[in-house]
């Protein structure tokens, strides 16, 4: 799978996969819980996700929630029970239909868009309830490439309390997922966010992962500027379109902003010590 990917973005999995396990355990032990719940759509980024919690922590410790809405693909809740059932994680469905169903009913009509909107967050709201019922932290499935585009709904599927892909491209994902032995079936399929019948992510955008993943390669980690980057055979137009993207979704990546008014402003987690 990682011949699919240029040079410069494929990883050394098993370097990368100790780092993420690790972080995981760390993560749900410093918060003194039990474990993590994850939502399961049937893609490549929670199947990648949750094969990694319980490489982390074990069966025992992840919880997966399938959460199908009524125009969710069959073959999306199929592949989810696929990757739950070879993992041995307990797992529960929980269709949002009703939930959508309900604000739905209040507005006069929704896009897509806004409808995929309100879909993420009411997965949201049953992810972390579950997790408070399993004494659990929320396990993000989000990577660097989406979060970059502003692919991903702010409070929705960006909302979690640990993320284990955040600093991967979405080549790197496939590559993880080779490496953890995640199903062929579901490495293979054509990514989508499933927001309704034959919606894809690189159609959607008019970009390919691999395309855009070599570009944030040179533009982010290697500091190229985007003249440079013509030079290197870069399209203008598509690098318009992508730093398009990247600058109108900046805010989706920052956490809420604070006036500030005092001298100590908690933008960032403070810990304080115990002197008593």
């Amino acid at each position: 799978m990682s011949k699919r990917w240029p040079d410069e973005l494929v990883i050394d999995t098993d370097l990368v996969r100790p780092v993420l396990k690790r972080f995981i355990r760390n993560r749900v032990e410093d918060a003194g819980l039990s474990g993590v719940v994850v939502g399961v759509s049937g893609g490549v980024d929670s199947a990648v996700a949750t094969y990694l919690a319980v490489s982390a922590l074990g069966p025992e410790s992840v919880t997966g929630l399938l959460l199908p809405f009524r125009t969710s693909s069959p073959d999306s809740k199929e592949d989810a029970i696929l990757v739950m059932n070879d993992l041995g994680i307990r797992h529960e469905e929980i269709p949002i239909t009703p939930m959508v169903e309900a604000y739905e009913g209040t507005v006069d009509e929704l896009d897509d868009i806004r409808l995929g909107n309100v879909c993420a967050r009411a997965r949201m709201i049953i992810l972390f309830d579950r997790s408070k019922e399993y004494d659990a932290l929320v396990m993000g499935t989000g990577n660097k490439t989406e979060a970059l585009l502003g692919y991903a709904t702010v409070f929705g599927d960006m909302a979690c309390s640990i993320n284990p892909l955040g600093d991967l491209y979405k080549g790197h994902v496939y590559q993880l997922a080779e490496a953890l032995g995640v199903p062929d079936k579901i490495i293979e399929k054509t990514p989508t966010a499933d927001l309704w019948p034959g919606q894809t992510d690189e159609g959607e955008m008019g970009i390919t992962y691999v395309e855009v993943d070599r570009y944030f390669y040179y533009l982010v980690e290697k500091g190229k500027k985007p003249s440079e980057l013509v030079a290197m055979g870069f399209d203008p137009a598509f690098q318009r379109n992508v730093l398009e993207r990247v600058n109108r979704n900046l805010f989706k990546r920052e956490l809420p902003i604070v006036a500030k008014i005092s001298g100590k402003t908690i933008t960032r987690p403070v810990k304080i010590p115990n002197g008593l």
